[in-house]
């Protein structure tokens, strides 16, 4: 008995006060219910801990780089027009048919297409018509299947056939008196593009002037 009672002095002697503390805590917490320790801890509202620095600083970048990140996607991705215009005649021959007083026209335009986006444009489809004093003389549809790059133009050449089965303007282009064999025809178009998955149709119109004399080509 003497002996177990030496054993618990020196033990008492050789441990800080801490580890004793530390021993009284342990054991507190050991002997816990289970509903004690599921109890939730209340921190004061006034606590520093939930006013962390910067706060404001964060929240204020967070929003300015979210603004500038919209702002940018709305510069460069807001649809821009697409300029389609005709440049003019290219190419033109002249046949006539004595027996009918018809005019055989075999025109061919260029077409200037400016893509004013910051993404590529698919131009699809070209689709012309050909009037003299309204009546529809020539039709025709082209595949063109071109990629117009951003901030870029491109030219589409397109070739036309016509007829013109009018009897005075048959004379007017046949007869030789006459020094200026113009005939004033009147083009109307529609580009199909395409881009961003939409499609849009783009119309446009010329009146351009033909020389109608036998044999004549301008390039």
């Amino acid at each position: 008995m003497e002996q177990m009672l030496l054993k618990c002095l020196v033990f008492l002697v050789v441990i800080t006060p801490i580890e004793v503390l530390s021993l009284v805590l342990l054991a507190k917490a050991l002997e816990e219910s289970p509903e004690e320790q599921q109890l939730v801890a209340l921190i004061p509202y006034g606590d520093q801990r939930l006013k962390p620095r910067r706060t404001k600083l964060y929240v204020f970048l967070t929003v300015a780089i979210c603004l500038l990140t919209t702002c940018l996607m709305m510069y460069f991705l807001f649809p821009r027009s697409i300029a389609v215009v005709p440049s003019g005649l290219n190419a033109s021959t002249i046949s006539f048919d004595n027996s009918t007083s018809s005019i055989i026209l075999n025109m061919t335009n260029i077409l200037n297409v400016t893509n004013n986006n910051f993404y590529p444009v698919y131009v699809a489809q070209l689709g012309i018509e050909v009037l003299h004093k309204t009546v529809v003389i020539g039709k025709k549809t082209v595949m063109t299947q071109l990629d117009i790059r951003p901030l870029q133009s491109a030219q589409i050449l397109y070739s036309v056939s016509s007829t013109i089965m009018d009897t005075n303007t048959y004379k007017i282009c046949t007869w030789i008196k006459i020094k200026v064999h113009n005939v004033l025809l009147h083009i109307q178009g529609t580009l199909t593009c395409s881009y961003l998955s939409h499609s849009e149709q783009l119309s446009f119109e010329k009146y351009q002037y033909v020389d109608c004399r036998d044999g004549v080509l301008l390039s």
